[in-house]
């Protein structure tokens, strides 16, 4: 039989959804070169409107863990303060107000085994991922707190259609956050973050962005507000997160992965026009204003 165990996970946010009457910028440009990460020949684009979830109060939220970690029955429920299940995804908001945003932990620093929302079950629970029947893990550790934004998805038809010529973005996909902060979170832990930096991991021809972020926690987060300030208090972790993620799949006989936008990362407000846009996309597919596929809604 299975056990079940139900934990905290701190956050400051609510549920509550506005539609805000804020542009954001499209991620659209010119760029005449395909050498990296291509953008197709489209004027930059402007939306009226962009479907967002913003901070009221604080209901806070637990974790439920069902089954035992790493076998194939885990899972790891979000429960409201009703005590009623809720999606990670869907319903844990992206904004945790004044600028900041909410990020879970998936996969804590200094750990290996592959976890992550399973997009296609129902209120998508944190559990392990698999190939084959088998349990994933990375061949070493993560070296950063590793997890998901709640409510981006990245199209891949909006990518194919209005981004990119050269590469789609990866289906199934919410965005990635590399939190490089000095403490160990916990899976499914809620942490309000400030995004400083964008990685482009081209995955075998599809893109798969990586935020670079910081926990408000942390006691140089104060220090550190864009790309200049990680390169100057955290040196050598732009490069070394690049490599990880570059070189994890060689040991499995794998290529390396590449990089876009030449093969450097890039600053804050490129950062939040990556996670802007894919707010846009996911409020399109909770709306079903695009098919939602083997996706769970719920």
């Amino acid at each position: 039989m299975a056990t079940a165990r139900v934990m905290s996970a701190a956050t400051n946010t609510s549920v509550s959804c506005l539609l805000l009457k804020k542009p954001f910028f499209s991620l659209n440009k010119k760029n005449p070169s395909c050498n990296n990460l291509c953008f197709n020949n489209t004027t930059k684009r402007v939306s009226k409107r962009l479907f967002s979830c913003r901070s009221i109060y604080n209901p806070g939220f637990q974790i439920k863990e069902e089954g035992q970690p790493e076998t194939l029955d885990y899972r790891v429920y979000f429960l409201d303060s009703s005590d009623k299940k809720v999606s990670p995804w869907h319903d844990i908001p992206l904004h945790s107000g004044d600028g900041t945003f909410n990020f879970i932990v998936e996969i804590p620093k200094e750990s290996s085994a592959k976890m992550e929302v399973a997009t296609d079950e129902q209120f998508t629970p944190i559990k392990q991922d698999t190939k084959k029947g088998k349990l994933r893990y990375y061949p070493y550790n993560i070296n950063w707190n590793y997890g998901l934004l709640p409510q981006t998805w990245e199209d891949p038809s909006l990518a194919n259609a209005e981004h990119f010529n050269c590469v789609k973005w990866l289906s199934l996909f919410v965005v990635d956050v590399v939190e490089i902060g000095e403490r160990r979170g916990k899976v499914g832990e809620i942490l309000k973050i400030k995004p400083l930096a964008a990685l482009a991991m081209i995955d075998e021809g599809e893109l798969d962005w990586k935020i670079v972020a910081i926990s408000l926690d942390d006691p140089r987060a104060s220090l550190v507000n864009d790309i200049d300030g990680v390169e100057k208090h955290f040196p050598g972790t732009l490069t070394a997160i690049r490599d990880w993620f570059r070189d994890y799949k060689i040991p499995d006989g794998k290529p390396a992965n590449k990089f876009g936008l030449g093969n450097k990362a890039a600053n804050k407000d490129y950062a939040l026009k990556v996670i802007m846009e894919t707010n846009e996309s996911w409020a399109k597919l909770v709306k079903r204003s695009v098919p939602a596929g083997e996706l769970s809604l719920v």
